[in-house]
């Protein structure tokens, strides 16, 4: 924002107010393209305002600056997703635009702390997710939120973290985030109707088949699975078994189940105008 000044931002603000389209239009387009460094003017601006009308345009410009930030951010991040948390936290900027980065990153980080602290260079692989399941589910009580299992807010990496509730994706992602900062070697399965972990041979990532040991289930609080039982799963669900299934997905897939997520939970209340902006960001892919 270099080339502009409180002056001039204030002058366009004051514009707001023209009852002409041929005149306000124009001006909300200029404020956009002014990026998220104008919303604090924005906000201040609507504080102090009694118009109805302005407030109104003011509240629209902050919420489509906001999310147009997210668009952009998760188009270059698709460039190169190699941190599934940043891109999880940038789905949940969706709701909440003023969410930081290090405040996620530091609760995970802290939760991977806890579980390196307990493990010895001695432990086997078992042993070592035990210790996981503990600090997670026992120490921190996380939970499937069973009671309200469709609601937006499972699928929001700041709200899992803060109320320990989720899906089964969101849970996983969590799980998996502080599992890898304690170095655990773990990948997310896109598993249908479910999402699990797969535990790998170190350094064997992305993992085949013949390099996976075994299976996580975070949303059974932890539970250890073989192949077979995915088998019996997929079979109970009338499910026809795919070898992607059982293999790592990438990513973005991962991303791509929390927006639909979404979509679902927003169709179920009506709201047709975050539906369209789910739907954008999935285009992204």
């Amino acid at each position: 924002m270099d080339s502009l000044n409180d002056d001039e931002i204030k002058a366009l603000i004051s514009l707001l107010d023209e009852s002409e389209p041929e005149v306000y239009v124009p001006v909300m387009e200029r404020i956009r393209q002014m990026g998220p460094e104008v919303v604090s003017y924005l906000e201040k601006a609507w504080e102090t305002c009694l118009n109805q009308v302005i407030q109104q345009r003011l509240e629209t410009l902050i919420s489509d600056i906001q999310y147009h930030a997210v668009y952009r951010e998760l188009s270059v991040w698709l460039r190169n997703p190699v941190d599934l948390l940043y891109g999880a936290y940038l789905i949940a900027r969706f709701q909440y635009p003023d969410l930081k980065y290090e405040s996620v990153e530091q609760q995970i980080s802290s939760l991977a702390e806890e579980v390196k602290k307990e493990i010895d260079k001695s432990f086997t692989d078992l042993e070592k997710v035990r210790i996981l399941n503990h600090v997670f589910f026992e120490v921190h009580r996380f939970m499937p939120n069973f009671n309200n299992l469709y609601a937006p807010q499972n699928n929001y990496i700041n709200q899992v973290i803060g109320s320990k509730y989720g899906n089964p994706v969101s849970l996983a992602i969590v799980y998996a985030e502080a599992g890898r900062r304690a170095g655990l070697p773990l990948a997310g399965v896109n598993l249908p109707k479910n999402y699990i972990l797969a535990y790998t041979r170190p350094s064997s990532m992305p993992a085949g088949k013949d390099e996976i040991l075994f299976y996580i289930n975070p949303y059974g609080k932890g539970a250890v699975i073989s192949r077979r039982e995915i088998d019996y799963f997929l079979k109970q669900q009338n499910i026809i078994l795919r070898e992607e299934y059982y293999l790592p997905c990438s990513h973005p897939e991962t991303l791509k189940r929390l927006i639909h997520n979404l979509i679902n939970a927003y169709e179920s209340t009506g709201q047709s105008e975050k539906i369209a902006r789910l739907q954008k960001l999935l285009s992204l892919f």
